[in-house]
């Protein structure tokens, strides 16, 4: 989605796993993806590097002991690849008004079973269901705020839904939980367009 939005429609994804060359993906490897097709982003997070203290979760443990010299290299050569990573947290207060100016959208990586479990807080009483469920990394495209109801539109690449609304609370949680990093990569749409003629 965020490439078609940047005018790039042919590429696969059978293109993108070729360039990437790997499966375990994180998002300093989405930042170099963009980076090589002249996407204008700015990433944003609260670890540089791999965190170590993942080894604990189980979504990284098969992987993480591999990812951490790969991942590490990436964040180290970033700044000379023309990456800028800004090591702090994003408010959603922050996205929300990004988004509202119709110039970003935004990639987060979120916890996927707080984010696919979101219904439930709104149905159930906060206590009544368990909050202790493994982590599992999953990215989101963020790519609209309605101010009135307090929710974000997003796309799911693992949702049947081709529009589906987050509760801000729920994005929040989902953003923040830890194993995300409160990693954040907001997309330059402005000059996309700008560039583009549009």
């Amino acid at each position: 989605m965020v490439l078609r939005a940047s005018g790039i429609a042919s590429c696969t994804l059978e293109d993108l796993a070729e360039i990437c060359s790997t499966n375990s993906i994180w998002t300093v490897d989405l930042a170099y993806l963009l980076q090589k097709f002249c996407v204008e982003f700015s990433y944003y997070t609260i670890t540089f590097g791999a965190n170590p203290n993942y080894s604990i979760e189980e979504f990284y443990k098969e992987q993480l002991p591999e990812d951490l010299v790969r991942v590490d290299l990436l964040f180290r050569k970033a700044h000379e690849s023309g990456i800028i990573i800004q090591c702090r947290s994003v408010s959603i207060h922050e996205i929300s008004c990004l988004l509202l100016s119709g110039n970003y959208i935004a990639i987060a990586l979120v916890d996927q079973d707080k984010l696919s479990k979101s219904w439930l807080e709104e149905v159930l009483v906060s206590g009544l269901h368990s909050s202790n469920s493994c982590y599992t990394g999953h990215y989101v495209v963020i790519c609209g705020y309605d101010a009135v109801r307090d929710e974000f539109e997003i796309r799911d690449p693992a949702s049947s839904k081709i529009h589906e609304r987050i509760s801000s609370k729920c994005l929040e949680n989902a953003r923040k939980s830890f194993g995300t990093d409160e990693d954040l990569l907001l997309i330059n749409l402005e000059n996309m367009r700008n560039q583009n003629g549009y």
